[in-house]
């Protein structure tokens, strides 16, 4: 993938987050690969106010190249590359899928229930991962179980996190989990009609890639 249409797609999108409140602050981060490594938003950076010559350049190993410090999430992030094929990965602390990651009773192995049939198409189950510390390498074993099977999880009282075959594609599917959990939240202790098993099964066998 071209490393400049990829840095200034980290910057749009970045802004774009930040600016319809899906993340706040300095939290949340993305990277995407590029010919022999990988982009990455910087430590502590603010997705609202990316720098194309600022983003950190990292090797097919994760090593950094140039730019600033790479974010400490790069744990996470490796572990969906070296689990799945795929092309950018996206972390947010968006509210509602946060507060679903942080809620005890949010099924571990199905967080999202399936209310629309975007969220089947774009993200699937969405499993939750056990709590660890932001940045901490123990991440990775924990999102090793479940990479094979899941493109997109919550990270237990931290945030969601996608990857997709594009840059535009997880974008777009961290947004949708976000829509869901919304639905997910507002619904909460209403008569939800939810997609059944056969709907579903020919939503997946239609449009889900894997």
């Amino acid at each position: 993938m071209n490393e400049e249409k990829i840095r200034a797609d980290i910057v749009k999108w970045g802004r774009s987050l930040f600016e319809r409140g899906l993340t706040a602050g300095s939290s949340g981060n993305i990277s995407a690969r590029i010919d022999g490594g990988y982009i990455a938003t910087p430590t502590n950076s603010c997705l609202g106010f990316l720098e194309p010559d600022r983003l950190s350049k990292l090797d097919l190993d994760g090593n950094h190249i140039s730019g600033d410090k790479p974010t400490k999430e790069l744990p996470l992030h490796f572990a969906f590359y070296e689990g799945r094929s795929c092309a950018a990965v996206v972390h947010l602390h968006s509210s509602y899928a946060t507060a679903l990651a942080c809620l005890s009773d949010t099924d571990p192995a199905d967080a999202i229930p399936p209310i629309t049939p975007y969220v089947v198409m774009r993200v699937g189950t969405v499993p939750v991962v056990p709590y660890t510390r932001p940045g901490s390498a123990d991440v990775k074993a924990r999102i090793a179980a479940i990479v094979a099977d899941h493109s997109a999880a919550l990270l237990e009282n931290h945030g969601p996190i996608v990857c997709g075959a594009s840059l535009d594609a997880a974008v777009f599917a961290i947004e949708e989990l976000e829509e869901a959990a919304k639905l997910a939240i507002i619904t909460r202790g209403m008569q939800v009609r939810h997609l059944t098993p056969s709907m579903i099964a020919d939503l997946n066998a239609t449009f889900r890639l894997r």
